[in-house]
């Protein structure tokens, strides 16, 4: 137990320099500026309350800068998002390695992927990496110098979607309102696809506090995680 409770000081003592951004997306190949067609904010820092906007597209106490940019991705191919401790960090600073949690993408098909705020109904679930044999999202990620795996379905309708990259960090989730969200939304176009109408969920709304993938102890021994939000979409 008090080695536990080391570790788990330890992890909140990290925070300050632990935080992280979606910063820009890799397609076919070809890495985009940061902050082209994604929603990066000011600052770093994490959300922490499921029951705001701000769970959606960040904001809030980290303002998000607009952008007018939409990036073309072609349905069913694979593209990554970048994750960075800062704006202008490298790959070798992706988070803080005690920040242990699931990554995931949703995407909810818009009009006008330029205005939409992204709250409320329409978004699914197309990527999670949650606790593999002791090894947690945030591991893989790091390990891969930040790049997130994110494939658009084959199957869903052609038009202007958000893109939201997702992580949550759980050192701090042993006590309610203790973990930590980031998120970044990215605005895109797919081309192809098919008509496929998956089943959607609301931001904010898909997440409680009191879920079991939220409010969790995760220095312990863990058999299995739970990890939060709907299912993956499948096609």
């Amino acid at each position: 137990m008090k080695f536990e409770l080391a570790i788990f000081a330890a992890a909140l003592a990290g925070n300050a320099a632990a935080h992280t951004i979606m910063t820009n997306l890799v397609v076919d190949g070809e890495a985009y500026p940061v902050s082209y067609a994604v929603r990066t904010p000011s600052y770093d820092g994490p959300i922490t309350d499921v029951t705001s906007d701000d769970i959606v597209c960040n904001g809030g106490p980290n303002p998000t800068m607009p952008s007018s940019d939409i990036i073309p991705v072609a349905a069913g191919s694979t593209i990554q998002g970048t994750w960075r401790h800062t704006l202008t960090s490298g790959p070798e600073d992706v988070i803080d390695a005690s920040h242990k949690g699931p990554v995931m993408a949703y995407l909810k098909k818009v009009d006008d992927a330029t205005t939409d705020s992204g709250v409320g109904d329409g978004w699914f679930k197309i990527q999670e990496t949650g606790l593999n044999g002791g090894t947690w999202g945030v591991d893989e990620l790091i390990a891969d110098k930040g790049l997130q795996d994110i494939t658009i379905p084959a199957c869903i309708e052609p038009g202007q979607y958000l893109l939201r990259a997702e992580l949550i960090a759980l050192h701090g989730a042993g006590s309610a309102g203790g973990a930590q969200f980031y998120m970044e939304c990215a605005q895109i176009e797919v081309t192809g696809g098919g008509s496929a109408s998956p089943a959607t969920v609301a931001f904010p709304g898909a997440y409680s506090a009191n879920d079991p993938g939220i409010l969790i102890n995760i220095y312990q021994d863990l058999a299995e995680y739970e990890v939060p939000g709907p299912e993956v979409f499948s096609c």
